[in-house]
């Protein structure tokens, strides 16, 4: 147990072994990113848009919710993802 502790910490508490595909929506590409939490998993991930010239950008959001199983969880992301990008669109890459 404080083996996989310490190795969240040092993998930045990462539920991944990879990263996952990333689901297309109006443009942009979602990729959850499920965070360990104690068990749970905290609804995180990257919603991306290629633009031209090869170039990509991209913005990590995490959320606050928490759910009990992974599958679950990459769900809720690609709900709260769409949702977001509806709402916001590309002013979320403008800081």
């Amino acid at each position: 147990m404080l083996k996989k502790l310490i190795d969240g910490l040092f993998r930045g508490g990462d539920a991944n072994d990879e990263e996952m595909p990333a689901t297309e929506h109006r443009g942009y590409l979602i990729t959850p990113d499920p965070q360990d939490a104690g068990g749970q998993y905290r609804v995180s991930g990257w919603i991306r848009k290629p633009v031209e010239q090869g170039e990509t950008l991209e913005h990590r959001f995490e959320r606050s919710d928490i759910v009990s199983s992974r599958e679950a969880c990459v769900e809720l992301t690609l709900n709260k993802a769409k949702r977001y990008i509806d709402d916001v669109g590309d002013e979320m890459f403008k800081r």
